[in-house]
């Protein structure tokens, strides 16, 4: 099994939609050895690490790049997602975390509108035009978190894919995020991008209980379309990487397509080593 798409570090209790501050994701680890040892309880042989987010404090992400970084230098099993940001606001910080995508172990920059900004916004255009390009500058794979609604509705983010997925490698995150999402996504559009050559790839991560089956089921009546284009993702530590797990394995059974999802899939985009 190998993992797409996970969070490392631990962020600072916040009061969420007022209620009083607290952690929710009971599972973050502060440390490369904690994340291997999860690895392990597991049984996940390679993973995509980005740091955590969440909290409406875009520095303390920013921050976590250093730790993944020292998490993909640390072990072969690991490579690293940098944080970027979308937001005008946060220009500097994204500059600085854009010159680290050379690094050694650095294979995707995670975005993500949930903290403000979005696709269509002008203000963020700058920010954009700087990820999609060092993105296809260093052929990395830019991971996109989307939901239902707002800035992170596929309506929105899926301009990012009209507009770089040509030559930039984009991974959105969740299958739509939700019911609205997962139904634009298979019910036509993610099939659509790839048949039209837009380099655009998915997980299943929070997906609603229906979607990993008719995704499956969509790709095989399809004669295959976009086999190449899902992966395993557990999304820890505010999905989790047992259900998460099993829910695929339901829906994909245990032929050559689950082969392609759980490991095949990454080993394309990453590499084997």
């Amino acid at each position: 099994m190998h993992d797409a798409h996970r969070h490392l570090g631990v962020l600072p209790a916040h009061p969420f939609y007022g209620g009083p501050p607290v952690n929710p994701d009971t599972t973050a680890r502060a440390t490369v050895a904690q994340l291997l040892a999860d690895l392990d309880a597991e049984g996940t042989e390679r993973a995509v690490v980005m740091p955590n987010y969440g909290v409406p404090d875009p520095a303390a992400s920013f921050a976590l790049n250093e730790l993944v970084l020292e998490a993909a230098a640390a072990d072969d099993r690991l490579r690293a997602g940098l944080w970027v940001s979308p937001r005008a606001q946060d220009a500097e910080r994204t500059a600085g975390a854009l010159a680290l995508a050379g690094e050694p172990g650095v294979v995707a920059l995670k975005t993500s509108f949930l903290l403000g900004g979005g696709a269509d916004d002008p203000a963020c255009a700058p920010q954009l035009d700087a990820i999609f390009s060092t993105a296809r500058r260093h052929g990395l794979v830019v991971h996109v978190h989307t939901s239902p609604g707002a800035a992170s509705d596929v309506d929105r983010v899926g301009a990012l894919v009209d507009r770089w997925g040509d030559d930039v490698r984009i991974h959105l995150v969740h299958l739509g995020g939700g019911m609205s999402g997962h139904i634009k996504l298979i019910g036509g559009r993610f099939f659509d991008w790839v048949e039209a050559g837009k380099q655009v790839f998915t997980d299943t991560s929070w997906a609603i209980g229906f979607a990993p089956r008719w995704l499956v089921a969509e790709i095989e009546r399809r004669g295959g379309l976009a086999a190449d284009r899902v992966l395993f993702a557990s999304d820890e530590p505010w999905g989790d990487a047992a259900g998460e797990a099993f829910r695929l394995r339901a829906a994909a059974g245990d032929g050559d397509l689950a082969e392609r999802l759980f490991s095949g899939n990454f080993t394309q985009l990453y590499g084997s080593t």
